[in-house]
């Protein structure tokens, strides 16, 4: 549940009720009313209005920001890991596969050819 005075961002308009999706916003009350459907009332400042929301139309500032990150750091991880022809890395993070961070670093980078190594990852990039 989200604390008052939240800094939020706008993620979905689900009742189709004209939201500024991508633009922030605050909370500023909760709807306690049982038989409505919205869960929250939030004031836009760019739009200069309050909204009532559901909670699937709202996020957390601060999650977008570490998911943001977390996406990020994996983009870098696979650039890095084509950059220096880590197959191991590369597989572990196209796929999810358990791999230990020894064997990362300790991987040999030649284990396949590079043109057989290139030609994967244009495979795995056109799927």
């Amino acid at each position: 549940m989200l604390r008052l005075g939240e800094k939020i961002v706008i993620v979905a308009d689900a009742f189709e009720q004209s939201l500024p999706i991508g633009d922030y916003g605050y909370l500023i009350a909760y709807d306690r009313n049982p038989d409505n459907a919205f869960d929250y009332v939030i004031r836009v400042p760019e739009a200069n209005r309050n909204f009532y929301v559901t909670a699937e139309d709202i996020e957390a500032e601060e999650q977008l920001l570490v998911l943001e990150a977390e996406r990020a750091t994996h983009e870098a991880l696979i650039d890095y890991a084509l950059s220096t022809y880590n197959e191991k890395l590369f597989h572990h993070l196209m796929n999810g596969e358990e791999v230990e961070v020894e064997e990362i670093e300790a991987a040999s980078p030649e284990s396949l050819s590079q043109a057989d190594f290139i030609k994967q990852v244009n495979l795995r990039a056109w799927i």
